[in-house]
Formats: C-alpha cells, structure tokens, sequence
C-alpha cells in the first residue's frame, strides 16, 4: 500500500502561524521534501524535531520528484514543505502533487499561512473574485504580454515580487494599467517590519523613487473597471417583454430593465405602450 504526500504550510515570517496540525504531520512524516533544508532545518529547531530532509526545488525537481514518489510508493509518509508559505501554489510542488496523482497516490493538503490571501485581505481592494498571477515572467518580452492580456482583468489581480525587482515591475505596471489604478504593496507580511501601503500605482512609483525597496513584496492590483455595454431601445424593450411573460408587471419590467442598461426609463415605457 502507497504512503501519503502530505502539503505542509508553512509560517510565511512568524514561526508561531505554525498550525498543531501542520506541527503533528511534521512529527508523524518518515521524511520531509524541502525547497531549502536550511530553511526548513530553523522551522524544525523551533519545533524541536528531527527528521530526515531531502531537497526538492526548481532546480533538481526532475530528478528529486521520482525518487521521492518511489519512496512514497513504498509506503512512507512525506511531507512537502516550501521556505515559506503552501506549497504547490506558485512552486514547483505542482509537479509533484502531478506525479502522484497520476501513480494513484494519496495526496493531503493542510490548510495554512499564504502570503497571497493574507495580503489579499487587508489590501482594502475588492475580495470577491480575483487572479492570482505570482511572479511575473523573467523575460521582459514575456512580461509585456502578460500585462497587454490582463488590461482588461476586471478581477483583483495578485502579484509576487523580490525587493531589487519591485521598482521596475512597478513601472511595467503603470505603463500597463496607467497611474492612477489602485494597489496595495504589502511588504514582510506578518513579520517585525510589516508595512501595508494603500496607493496608486503612480503614487507607488514616485515612492519607492525616493525609498529603498526592502523585503518581499505582494502586490495587490485593482481590477479594471467594468465596461456597460450599450444596450438599443429595442433590445432593452425586448427584455421587458421577457420579464412581464415571467409574470413581473410592465411598470416593474420597465424600471428594473432601465436600471440594469441605462435606457430611459421614459423612452423604454413609451416604446413598451405603443405596441
């Protein structure tokens, strides 16, 4: 019988976000895929546990992942941790969560920190629906792209980047989106030195002019703004018709129709009573 690949959150700056549960799969795994060992090595201290450590990241995965996916054939537990944060999310722990499902084996996400929701939260920007786009592609070619398909992205977007990155994705996102579309740079989320800055992304870039980036950064764009499109008197007038054959009263039909398109309310009753 196939062991357990076991998706291990952890704390994305403050060891105490560490969860009892995540803490309890961590003692219970035979061994533990880390993105950085030493990394993980300080989250284990912190716990007072020892266990085996294997390296599994972007660089090695293709040879990593197999092993690891024999091992969990042969019945042993694995957790898979990132340095910070869920793993599997923006990390190559995708491939591995692939493999397994593909060889039938059982994998176990725990619920816990992610710099995204976290910063997503208290950005101040609309929750409801949103894109998670982490880092944007290297290649400057690549990242124009990206950034021409989401001009029209109505929902919250969510960006991930590295302090000595930040000023130049800041002016790529202004040419994009143009100066005065808010975002909100969360910086060191949930550590000493947390810093929330509500701006716009003008506003951004004329402050980080002046001021030294520092620390990891989550931005958090606002959605383009919906477009409405034009509705004609007739189309307008042929939704009314749809209504009232639903049983709503013309007048009712007339005013909820004018408000969801626009059309006059006058014109469309007109339009309605003249048939």
């Amino acid at each position: 019988m196939s062991g357990t690949l076991y998706l291990v959150p952890t704390p994305i700056g403050n060891l105490g976000d560490i969860s009892r549960r995540c803490a309890e799969t961590l003692a219970a795994a035979d061994f533990i895929a880390a993105e950085d060992t030493r990394v993980s090595l300080k989250l284990l201290n912190h716990l007072e546990l020892k266990k085996p450590l294997v390296s599994y990241h972007e660089h090695n995965k293709k040879e990593s992942g197999p092993r690891i996916l024999e091992r969990l054939l042969a019945g042993e537990r694995c957790a898979l941790v990132t340095d910070a944060g869920c793993p599997a999310i923006s990390d190559p722990g995708e491939d591995l969560v692939r493999l397994c499902a593909q060889a039938g084996v059982t994998v176990c996400a725990l619920p816990g920190p992610c710099a995204a929701i976290t910063a997503l939260s208290v950005s101040a920007l609309a929750t409801g629906r949103f894109a998670f786009e982490g880092f944007l592609p290297a290649q400057k070619k690549e990242r124009k792209t990206r950034l021409e398909r989401l001009k029209s992205e109505e929902r919250t977007m969510i960006f991930y980047e590295a302090p000595h990155r930040l000023r130049d994705t800041l002016a790529e996102l202004l040419a994009a989106f143009g100066p005065d579309r808010p975002v909100s740079l969360c910086r060191e989320l949930t550590k000493l030195h947390e810093e929330i800055l509500r701006l716009t992304l003008g506003g951004a870039a004329e402050y980080y002019a002046e001021n030294e980036p520092r620390g990891e950064y989550v931005l958090v764009v606002a959605g383009a703004e919906q477009t409405i499109e034009a509705v004609s008197l007739e189309q307008a007038a042929e939704l009314v018709r749809e209504l009232t054959q639903t049983g709503v009263r013309t007048k009712d039909a007339v005013k909820q129709v004018a408000e969801e398109t626009g059309v006059a309310k006058n014109a469309l009753y007109a339009a309605i009573v003249a048939e």
